[in-house]
């Protein structure tokens, strides 16, 4: 399973970020919200800002995967320094580690979802990717999935 984004805009809600730091001094988390250029999905997307900024406008690679092995060997999910084998980290500037915790389709009693909406945590960090039934396919609850991103040149 491994999706691609594009953001063609990205949208800050000061509103959501204030509300999560109240009283807690300057805060490093911002929701992102973003569109698709390549696919139809949208994406929501909280990251630690002190760590990976992201502007308004920016534009990224996103890749979500289950595993970080470019032979598609599975991992514990645990960081090993002493492992040299090639990683898909290794082309991108932000990566997380997380689970799926919820999947909601807009299906009826009679049809299967058209379109699905993936939710995964990534330690707090939050992300809803809502699209087309056949890119999402591969998500499944209590799985676990490393998200990758890569800011874009103009």
């Amino acid at each position: 399973m491994e999706q691609e984004m594009k953001s063609k805009e990205l949208r800050r809600r000061k509103r959501s970020r204030e509300r999560w730091c109240r009283g807690s001094g300057p805060c490093p988390v911002s929701r992102l919200h973003c569109e698709s250029e390549s696919f139809k999905m949208d994406l929501i997307l909280d990251v630690n800002i002190q760590i990976y900024p992201v502007d308004l406008g920016d534009k990224f690679r996103l890749v979500i995967a289950s595993t970080l092995y470019e032979d598609g060997t599975l991992d514990d999910g645990e960081y090993n320094p002493t492992d040299d084998r090639p990683s898909r980290a290794d082309q991108f500037e932000y990566v997380m580690y997380g689970k799926v915790y919820r999947i909601e389709g807009d299906e009826t009693s009679t049809e299967a979802a058209t379109r699905l909406s993936a939710y995964v945590s990534y330690g707090g960090l939050l992300m809803r990717l809502q699209g087309d039934a056949n890119n999402l396919h591969g998500f499944e609850v209590d799985s676990r999935v490393y998200l990758l991103m890569k800011k874009l040149a103009f």
